[in-house]
């Protein structure tokens, strides 16, 4: 069995921001599958439910970003999943909005969820589904401030159509067709050249 885990932190004021996208994907898969996340237990809300007639756990850690591991440790202990079959999704700001990069393995490359499930499980071999969120648009942005901010309206259907891409990877790893997925579905979106920016929206 595969646990599927969308990052983000609780409370409906950070819904809509960069650093919730994990949680935005969730919402679209329980949707997907006509699934709701009616158990709240392991510091998390979860549910069990079908992708290509495999079983899976989908959950929320609630948290909070950096002890997102918490969860992810106490689930795998009580459903005895091993790190290998554990898929996270989550922001990433080295990506340009859009676009979409697998991994099998890595380190937590600064994000605080992904260091928190590192030093929970005690290993890093567990799948990322990383979806760019942008760059702050100046080396002097706080980057709590720019993860923790909505984002501007023309970048929502390069996010949206992201998140059904990882839907769509998603379905193929539990099914056993990793390589696959990462082959099919890793995207690279360009930043735009001109028109409107990030940083002042004109």
């Amino acid at each position: 069995m595969y646990l599927i885990v969308g990052l983000g932190n609780p409370g409906e004021k950070y819904t809509f921001t960069r650093h919730n996208v994990g949680f935005l994907f969730i919402d679209y898969l329980c949707q997907k599958t006509n699934t709701t996340l009616n158990k709240q237990k392991f510091r998390g809300l979860y549910a069990k439910t079908r992708l290509k007639g495999e079983e899976v756990i989908v959950v929320k850690p609630q948290t909070f970003m950096n002890l997102s591991g918490e969860c992810v440790r106490d689930i795998c202990a009580f459903y005895k999943i091993p790190p290998e079959k554990v898929i996270v999704v989550h922001d990433d700001t080295a990506l340009h909005v859009g676009s979409l990069r697998i991994r099998s393995t890595g380190s937590d490359g600064g994000h605080n969820g992904i260091k928190s499930i590192i030093y929970s499980l005690g290993e890093n071999t567990f799948t990322r589904c990383k979806v760019g969120v942008g760059a702050p648009p100046r080396k002097d942005y706080d980057l709590a401030d720019w993860v923790l901010g909505g984002f501007l309206e023309e970048e929502k259907k390069e996010v949206y159509a992201c998140i059904t891409n990882v839907y769509e990877a998603v379905e193929l790893i539990v099914q056993g067709k990793l390589a696959d997925a990462m082959n099919r579905y890793t995207k690279t979106v360009k930043p735009p050249t001109q028109g409107k920016t990030q940083e002042d929206g004109t």
